[in-house]
């Protein structure tokens, strides 16, 4: 019993540190974006995922994956998906639209 406590305290405590690393990723790009006075939402976004990617794959857990791991792997995959919309949408607004079909 002691040891299913052991390993739930350790897979909440990197939880915990997954997410302070994500927030603290995420108010560095808040302060980026204000400082090259370049703040779009879009940007903000790829620059969140772009943590996201980097965050998840240096606390990637060699032995056991978590729960929460399996979890973070579909917000990834939502994430991706909507980053794609996006860059779909900006290519649109470069190419002059949708051309005559």
């Amino acid at each position: 019993m002691i040891a299913g406590v052991v390993v739930l305290v350790m897979g909440t405590q990197r939880w915990i540190r997954f997410v302070n690393l994500q927030i603290a990723w995420m108010l560095f790009a808040v302060l980026l974006l204000a400082a090259v006075e370049g703040a779009s939402l879009e940007l903000f976004f790829s620059l969140s995922l772009l943590g996201l990617f980097v965050i998840a794959g240096i606390t990637t857990p060699f032995s056991v994956v978590p729960e929460w791991r399996r979890r973070l792997q579909w917000l990834i995959v939502l994430g991706t998906v909507v980053f794609a919309f996006l860059v779909f949408q900006r290519v649109l607004d470069i190419a002059g639209g949708v051309p005559p079909g």
